[in-house]
């Protein structure tokens, strides 16, 4: 088993990153949805409400985190000395306004008024204390700092859909490939290269897996979500992929092997 292909997320919910490798840090991989975007009553935006910010594609670079949105251009993300308290899911959290521009610009290619938003390394928002026990921090991520996928899993879906989905549907952080369907299920501690995880919730899905990353717009017919409420619905959720933590600072790489440590 490897690693098929790594991702990160700067901004939460706008498009991806494949990248080579990532170094990781006390949040997850370095970087990683460290930017939120938020509405006029500072509660986090996803593609759930908004699937148009699938076409916003966001860059990293010595400067940081810049993004294109269609229409208006490129932005680098820059944070204000000024802080507000902003919402996602159930945590109320610390964070710092990011510069106008950006925040005006996505407005209004959204039509509705949104302000991008960053988290600072003083900001502390604790991972899903219900599955982890360590006072563990994590970003804007939805609880988790990783999210593991199996390239396996996705082909064994696709085999039940008319038109195949692509990975970036899921929004994995690691993709491996070489175990087959669904092994991931059963995974308690694995190491990827000389970094250790340990998966500590399946992963439920939502409707923003219905959103094509490349043109945000909703499936007419809910897939693959429709297919994967017929066979993988658990007490979790509706389930792909696993999330996780790592026990360490470090750098993966694509190629990295994966080795399953401990399995139910």
């Amino acid at each position: 088993m490897k690693v098929h292909s790594l991702h990160v997320y700067p901004v939460k919910s706008l498009a991806g990153i494949e990248v080579s490798c990532f170094e990781m840090d006390d949040f997850g991989p370095k970087g990683d949805r460290r930017w939120m975007i938020v509405d006029e009553e500072r509660r986090f935006v996803t593609q759930r409400e908004l699937p148009v910010l699938a076409r916003v594609t966001a860059s990293l670079s010595a400067e940081g985190v810049s993004i294109r949105i269609p229409g208006e251009g490129d932005f680098t993300l820059q944070q204000t000395g000024q802080e507000l308290r902003v919402l996602v899911w159930r945590d109320w959290v610390k964070a710092l306004e990011g510069e106008s521009f950006a925040s005006e610009a996505l407005s209004r290619f959204c039509g509705k008024t949104l302000r991008l938003v960053y988290m600072p390394d003083s900001s502390f928002r604790r991972v899903d204390a219900g599955h982890v026990s360590e006072y563990r921090r994590v970003g804007f991520a939805d609880g988790f700092p990783f999210l593991i996928t199996n390239l396996a899993s996705l082909d064994e879906l696709n085999g039940r859909l008319d038109a195949p989905v692509d990975m970036r549907r899921f929004r994995p952080n690691i993709v491996i490939e070489g175990p087959a369907p669904w092994q991931e299920d059963h995974w308690r501690k694995i190491s990827v290269g000389e970094q250790r995880f340990s998966i500590v919730k399946p992963s439920s899905r939502c409707v923003l897996t219905t959103v094509d990353p490349d043109t945000g717009l909703k499936d007419p017919g809910l897939q693959p979500l429709r297919a994967l409420s017929g066979y993988r619905r658990t007490p979790d959720g509706v389930i792909f992929g696993q999330n996780a933590i790592h026990e360490s600072p470090g750098v993966i790489h694509v190629d990295d092997s994966v080795t399953v440590i401990e399995s139910e």
